[in-house]
């Protein structure tokens, strides 16, 4: 399977498992599994076929591992703007994470914090190599630091995903350490 196919696959997937499944006819469990014989079969009958081989290809060799297999279903590890619960604990996060974003949205950054926009959480990453990549996909990035152990210690729950993206309802902008430059 070539990179295109792949990230085309990818997409797909992620657009209907975390955003718009009723537009293929999925329907999510609670937890935002699905069979995968039914995603599967669902994507054909709305003109967009892979094969099973393709899927766990996707799955396996996504950088992001953006997707969690059990048995028989999957489901996105998390970005979901539909209403899911994912059943995952809270957990202790490092000292500090670390979002990407970009210089043109610092203003409200600074005024509002960080807000989940869309989502159910805000995304934050566990080094500044992730959060630097993450800010790239929308330009020039800008990585913010995110006190996590002084959030923690003042009550904030944070969660972490399969895939190691650690999730938090907000970070108040008194959390926020901005690069010098911005």
């Amino acid at each position: 399977m070539d990179d295109r196919r792949t990230v085309k696959v990818s997409k797909y997937i992620a657009k209907h498992l975390r955003h718009q499944p009723e537009r293929i006819g999925l329907v999510l469990d609670e937890a935002g599994w699905v069979e995968i014989d039914t995603l599967i079969a669902a994507a054909a009958a709305h003109g967009f076929r892979f094969t099973r081989e393709e899927l766990d290809h996707v799955v396996a060799h996504n950088d992001k591992r953006r997707f969690a297999i059990d048995g028989t279903r999957i489901r996105a590890s998390q970005g979901h703007t539909v209403e899911v619960d994912l059943g995952l604990p809270e957990a202790a996060p490092p000292p500090y994470l670390y979002h990407g974003t970009v210089a043109r949205n610092l203003d409200a950054i600074r005024a509002e914090g960080l807000r989940p926009m869309t989502r159910h959480d805000v995304h934050l990453s566990a080094d500044r190599e992730t959060a630097t990549r993450v800010g790239a996909r929308r330009g020039r990035p800008v990585v913010l630091a995110v006190d996590a152990g002084a959030m923690y210690d003042d009550g904030h729950v944070f969660r972490v995903s399969a895939n190691g993206v650690w999730l938090t309802q907000g970070v108040p902008p008194r959390y926020l350490r901005f690069p010098e430059s911005h």
